[in-house]
């Protein structure tokens, strides 16, 4: 398998262990695809809210739990620590397909293994970098536990979990707020997290910088 279901969990599956895994395949006329290739200089980032670590990053949670000898049952917000780390995944399919029949989505990039830093530069065109405001939102307080009880440096949290960004939105500027209102009126937690930049160099393959405060600069 080429794409990212042959899971390496070697804290789970040993001896006879095996992982079954599954998918789907869908069908659209090719000028309907979203692809990245018309993301341009200036278009917002816009992040969807996750509801957990979305079965990403266990390995280390894992860990954390061990070596912290956690107490399961402790508050984490409003319900208890193994509850937030045991939340559903969210599937965000139905409300962006809504999305995209009013707005003039250019990418989406899903927020899986990877983080931020692997996920977003996959749908970016060459030339470009994703500046992100870390200082747009708040760890959720699951993350925060994390990050805390296990050590986790900055860098290390945004490429292993998702850290409360479930799914980012690429539109044009002039359509940010249409966006974020069609968003919030679906149920959607969103917000901008950032936006598009060109680099001097249009062969240079995209990145993602991290730039606290740069929105409400």
């Amino acid at each position: 398998l080429v794409g990212g279901e042959t899971a390496e969990m070697p804290g789970m599956y040993e001896g006879d262990d095996y992982d079954l895994a599954g998918f789907c395949v869908g069908i659209a006329e090719r000028a309907d695809i979203i692809d990245g290739s018309r993301v341009q200089n200036g278009d917002v980032l816009l992040a969807l809210g996750s509801s957990g670590p979305h079965s990403n990053g266990y390995s280390l949670i894992r860990k954390i739990i061990d070596v912290s000898s956690a107490d399961l049952d402790q508050p984490m917000g409003d319900t208890t620590l193994a509850n937030a780390l045991m939340a559903p995944t969210r599937i965000y399919v139905k409300n962006l397909l809504q999305l995209i029949r009013q707005v003039d989505v250019r990418a989406m990039s899903h927020i899986t293994g990877g983080g931020l830093p692997e996920n977003i530069p996959r749908v970016l065109p060459n030339g470009s970098v994703a500046a992100i405001d870390t200082a747009s939102w708040t760890l959720p307080p699951v993350f925060q536990w994390l990050k805390e009880a296990g050590g986790v440096a900055d860098e290390e949290m945004y490429r292993t979990f998702n850290c409360g960004i479930g799914m980012i939105v690429c539109v044009p500027a002039d359509q940010k707020d249409l966006t974020l209102d069609t968003l919030k009126a679906l149920g959607e937690n969103a917000w901008q997290v950032g936006v598009v930049e060109s680099t001097s160099d249009l062969d240079e393959e995209p990145t993602v910088r991290y730039a606290p405060g740069m929105l409400s600069a």
